[in-house]
Formats: structure tokens, sequence, C-alpha cells
């Protein structure tokens, strides 16, 4: 076995001059060589701890970054769990993921053994972040059972008066608090509540892909969703409409909006709540995952005073995290920016935001025409939905205003088509449109499982790499799965981007009504770089992986 010294130098976590100074110390005053780079502030426990694992050859977590499966944390007691310091955590190949502070010991393996009656595989945790994590997930989970048992004994027939007078430890409000607070805790971006024909099935998106939670009785389907409904401010006595809505909370010490849908289904009201996270919109343009090429064209975009700057994609490719973005970096106390979106998802400071209302005539095209008679310097559209809000658009990026919207296209080049198919004179798209941002979001993949792989050529060829990349056969990365990931393979989400600059060649090609081949054509031959091509390169750069850019870039 290594000793722990060379494994550390090894690492590069500290000098060969650290680790002899340390071995003296150690010397001198008896005490483990892990705990006098502690004290000697050169490392911390946790430093420690994962390279003591990496010694005797086990996987060593971060309870604090690692999500922690609900399910599994309540397959055995908590005073079992901080007797022996040990936290179920997940699932792999049938066996259950245990995080131990002290992998050594047998007694706790058996009695996890015993009473979940399953395989347990061990993997390292410091003791303090197994602690922390008992008391932060266990007994969470623990509440949520206890909670679904009350709310079965005491709201099998949930009167609506009863709902209204509901207080904050009534076990509804304790179970819709709980589910609230595990979503964001797990980065969950959505929150799904439906109600099926023999139970109530929750879900979570993380990552852009939904996770079944917990299934519950169906019991408690009209309590908890009249509940949701009470706190978004909507009509709990209306359900045969979709209703929206919206909810404020603070949890984790994170001021977090939600966004609350309802839609009548055959089993019952389904409700399913956004998850908008204020920080998010504090992102800058290089926490996106541009690379150097594209950031450099799209800058080239924003930082001109006029013109019409537009992101494209599905619902869900991250548009408007890429706008807000984009406003971070113009917002200035010399530009006066004002926007107009459909819901009002996060508040800007120093900008002026407009929500849309139909109800009472306040349209896209209605809130612009107003806006641009408020001396605007930059104008965010959410949305160019129809033919009037796109004229407009179009008119005020002629007029000397910088006008930032979405589109809903597959790529960079559909949008001038689409622009033109919606009415728009072909002359005036080519003349106010600047830059056309198509994007997608890939997952990336997990930085403590990924392993690097040879590809075959026919493999790297059929994802559309170049001849010249085939030759080389660079190592490429591959999901696997561990407990920081719950064995997704993945953690935690990328854009991929494809910036058109739309130059004279393009201008001339849009007057003249060309297709969206011959625009792709032109702008490859002139810089552009494709989404595929986008992603291929983040494989390359160990960001994410061919299934995935397969997955999102048709």
């Amino acid at each position: 076995m290594r000793n722990l010294g060379s494994i550390l130098v090894e690492r590069g976590q500290i000098t060969p001059e650290q680790l002899e100074v340390a071995e003296q110390e150690q010397r001198t005053n008896g005490r483990s060589l892990g705990r006098v780079l502690v004290e000697q502030r050169i490392l911390t426990e946790k430093d420690v701890v994962a390279a003591l694992a990496s010694q005797i050859g086990m996987e060593f977590v971060d309870l604090e970054e690692t999500p922690v499966d609900g399910r599994a944390a309540t397959m055995i007691s908590e005073s079992i769990q901080r007797r022996h310091g040990v936290l179920p955590i997940g699932y792999e190949d049938g066996k259950l993921i245990v995080a131990m502070s002290d992998p050594a010991n047998v007694v706790a393996i058996d009695d996890v053994r015993t009473v979940t009656g399953m395989e347990v595989k061990a993997v390292v945790a410091t003791r303090d972040d197994v602690l922390s994590a008992i008391g932060r997930y266990a007994s969470m989970a623990g509440d949520m059972e206890s909670v679904v048992d009350d709310m079965i004994d005491d709201e099998d027939d949930v009167d609506l008066e009863d709902v209204k007078a509901a207080t904050d430890d009534a076990p509804i409000v304790k179970f819709v608090n709980l589910m609230i607070s595990q979503a964001v805790a797990d980065g969950a971006s959505d929150i799904h509540i439906e109600p099926t024909d023999s139970d109530l099935r929750i879900r979570y998106r993380i990552d852009g892909v939904l996770h079944d939670v917990m299934r519950s009785p169906r019991s408690i389907q009209a309590g908890v969703i009249s509940r949701l409904k009470i706190m978004a401010d909507v009509d709990i006595a209306e359900r045969r409409v979709p209703q929206d809505g919206r909810i404020s909370v603070s949890t984790g010490g994170k001021a977090i909006d939600l966004r609350v849908s309802t839609l009548p289904t055959v089993h019952g009201e389904k409700v399913v709540m956004r998850i908008l996270d204020k920080t998010s919109v504090l992102l800058s343009l290089d926490d996106l995952g541009f690379l150097d090429h594209n950031l450099q064209r799209f800058e080239e975009a924003y930082t001109k005073p006029y013109g019409m700057i537009l992101v494209t994609g599905p619902t869900g490719s991250g548009k408007s995290t890429t706008l807000y973005a984009t406003l971070n970096v113009i917002n200035d106390p010399g530009v006066n920016i004002v926007t107009t979106e459909d819901p009002v998802e996060y508040q800007l400071p120093g900008i002026s935001q407009v929500q849309v209302n139909g109800k009472v005539g306040l349209t896209f095209a209605n809130a612009l025409r107003s806006i641009l008679r408020q001396d605007p310097d930059v104008v965010l559209v959410g949305e160019m939905r129809d033919r009037e809000t796109a004229h407009i658009g179009v008119e005020a990026a002629l007029t000397g205003h910088l006008v930032l919207s979405t589109l809903h296209t597959n790529d960079a080049p559909s949008a001038v088509t689409r622009l033109t198919e919606m009415g728009i004179e072909p002359f005036l798209v080519g003349s106010a449109v600047d830059c056309v941002l198509a994007q997608r979001l890939a997952r990336k993949v997990c930085s403590r499982c990924v392993t690097w792989v040879d590809p075959e050529p026919a493999m790297l060829k059929a994802a559309g790499f170049g001849d010249d990349i085939v030759e080389e056969r660079p190592q490429i990365p591959q999901a696997v799965g561990c407990s920081a990931c719950t064995n997704t393979g993945y953690r935690g989400r990328l854009a991929i981007h494809e910036v058109m600059t739309v130059t004279e060649d393009i201008e001339r090609l849009a007057v003249a009504r060309a297709s969206t081949e011959e625009v792709t054509r032109v702008a490859v031959e002139q810089g552009m770089r494709q989404l595929r091509e986008d992603g291929l390169a983040k494989v390359l750069l160990g960001r994410t992986t061919i299934e995935e850019v397969g997955r999102v870039v048709i």
C-alpha cells in the first residue's frame, strides 16, 4: 500500500518540502501525518480523508455537493445512522451506497445489510459531513414520511375551509415546504405533482431529466394541490380550467420564486412548478460555456448601439438565461434598458420590466409601442410571437435601438426565413438583424466518475468529427455514474451554441428569399460553427459526451 505522503505529493496537494517538514513534526509529537498537515493548515480534513480513501482503494464523496436519494436515506433509522456515522445516499447496480466516516467498521456495514436486506457499497466521507448530512437529509426524509402518515390520518377528505385555515405546523403545510426544500437542495429546475389513478407521483427535473422522487397515497392529493393553490394566490375552488400563479419562498438562505401552473387532467389537477433561483440571473456570459470563437462573434453584436439580436432554440434551451446574462453585461447607469416579458421570471436591478397582460390588452406589440416612447437604449422583447411584434421590433432596431428577443427555430439560419414567413419584408430583415444565436442545453459529464476512452474511428465519424480528428483518434469522455451524480454520469448543464453574424452576403440572400440551406452554406463559409460542431468541440474538451450531443442536437 502506498503511503499517504507520496499520494498527496503525486496529487500535487503538497510539495516534497512540505511533506518533509510535516514528517519531522510527526516524528516529534507522534500524531498522524494527516492530522499534522491539517493542524499546519496545509490541507483541509476533506483533502486528507480523500487521500486516505485513495490509499485503500475506495471512493471519496463530498456530502456538501453530493445529492442524496431520499428513498435510500430512509432505509435505516436515524438512530442507527448516528450510532455508526453512516448515511445511505443512493443505489448502484442493486447495491445500497453508504457514506461512512470509518469504512473499516464492519459491524456498521453488517447492521446496514441486515436492516435493509441489500448488499452495501461503502464510500468514504468526513465524519462532520456525514453527521451534517444525516441532519439535513435523513431527518427531512423521515419528516416527509411522517407528514404523509399524518395527512392520511387527518386529511382523507379535505374541506375547503379547513385548507384555508391551515396553520404552519399542519401536516399539509410541512409536506409542501419539505417538497420544495428538497427540490432546491437537489438542484431541480421543476417540480411535477401528478395525480394518477392509484397515487400521487412527485418528480423533480434535474439537469433537464425527470426523476421520480416519491409516490404518495392518492388521499393526500386534494390537500397538497389546494395548499399550493393558496400559496400561489389562485382560485382553489376552480378545478375545471388551467391557472397560473407565483410563489416566493426562502429556503437554505436563498430567495426562490416558483412559477406555478395547474392543469385539469382525468385524475385531477396536475401542478408543475418552475423553480426560479434569483442567483442564476447574476450569471455572466463566461458562465454559459461559450467557446472563444462564438463569444467573440456574439460580443461584436451586443456591443453595437443598434440592431437586433435573436436567440433561438426550443423551450427550455436557456434562451432567457442567455438574454439576462447579456443584459447584465450591458447594464450601466448611462443606459436605459426596458423589457417586456410573459411572464417576468427574474427581476433585474436597474432595469424597467413590463409584464404582458392579455386580459387588459397589454400584448407584446402594445407594450413595445409604449416602451419605444420611453427613450430606451436597449429593448428586450420576451418573444417574437406574431407579425405585429416582429415588425415593431425590426423598426426599433433600424431606428437606433439595440433589440434583443427570442424566436422558436431549430438553428440560427432558420431565423431569417422565419421572420420573412411571419410577413416581415425581406429587405427589412436583412438590414435589422445583426446576429442570431441558436443554442441547446447539454448535461455536463460528472468530473468525479468520468472515464476517458479510445473511440473507434467509425464512432467518431458517425458522430460528425472531421477526418483529421478521426485519424488522430483522441480520447473522449464517457459517462459512468457515481454517488455524486446519482449514477447518471452527468452533473450540471452547459450550453451548445451556433452564432450567425448577418453579413452583406446573408443580407442579399434574405432579400432574395433564399432557402435556409443556402443561408446555412454561406454562414458556414464565413465562419459560423454549427451546433453539432460546437458540441463536439466540447466533447474533446471533456465537458460532455458524444451521446449527450446526439441527444440535444438533431
